[in-house]
């Protein structure tokens, strides 16, 4: 994957951002405690802060540290790279998010993040709210809702057809839906069981990655489901939102 990460739809280049950094001077403290070295100001502190804590920052969620990670973007990225990460942004979809950085030589660097496989359910639920998104999108709709009923009975549609333990799989279902959300994709709502899609579900499946998926999903569905539960080669960090390429 190179280092330049564009969305398919729009051909937005999102490590193209203009930036307007504005790095302390010498001559210039922003101490905040006994000791503090940092040379950052507490704003672009509490920007980096959410960078490594959540998953992504959005306009919509952050406007205040959005704005801020668009001032400052090359040095909060250098602080991310210093850790061997890097920086994303997508301007079309306000959406920015760390990611393990690769070395050039394909040598694995330390790393802050934990590498984890979506589930299977996990998967198929990507899917749907992608397509539905991109559906809802199109016909006008600037906030697309989503039941958590509808999610679980949508998911066992993609049952293998071996599959008889139908009560387990809609506990998998179940903690699907809470694990997106939990993971901010499903954007919680005054009704527990109602959630928003976030537009970050764009930045997760591009167009290619979301027909590889498809692919899997109706091959897997005639085939035996993997002993482990999880989707083949599909994986994610615990704090980051890039779904790899399917081998």
């Amino acid at each position: 994957m190179t280092d330049t990460w564009t969305d398919d739809a729009d051909g937005v280049a999102t490590d193209d951002v203009a930036p307007n950094d504005s790095a302390p001077s010498a001559a210039e403290n922003f101490s905040l405690f006994e000791g503090d070295e940092g040379g950052l100001t507490i704003q672009q502190r509490k920007t980096l802060v959410l960078l490594m804590k959540h998953r992504y920052i959005s306009a919509a969620l952050q406007p205040v540290e959005w704005r801020t990670l668009l001032a400052s973007q090359t040095l909060l990225k250098s602080r991310l790279n210093d850790v061997f990460l890097d920086l994303h942004i997508d301007l079309h979809y306000e959406v920015a998010f760390k990611r393990q950085a690769v070395s050039e030589g394909g040598d694995r660097f330390p790393t802050l993040l934990h590498d984890v496989a979506y589930s299977r359910e996990e998967t198929v639920l990507l899917v749907l709210l992608r397509q539905r998104f991109r559906s809802e999108r199109a016909n006008g709709q600037d906030l697309v809702i989503v039941d958590r009923d509808n999610l679980v009975q949508n998911v066992a549609r993609f049952r293998p057809e071996n599959a008889t333990d139908l009560s387990g799989d809609a506990r998998k279902a179940t903690a699907a839906v809470d694990s997106l959300a939990k993971a901010r994709v499903l954007l919680k709502t005054s009704d527990p069981d109602r959630f928003r899609i976030s537009a970050v579900i764009e930045v997760l499946l591009p167009l290619e990655r979301l027909a590889e998926l498809l692919d899997w999903l109706v091959t897997s569905n005639a085939a035996e489901v993997p002993s482990d539960g999880d989707s083949p080669d599909v994986h994610r960090d615990a704090d980051e939102l890039e779904l790899e390429s399917i081998s």
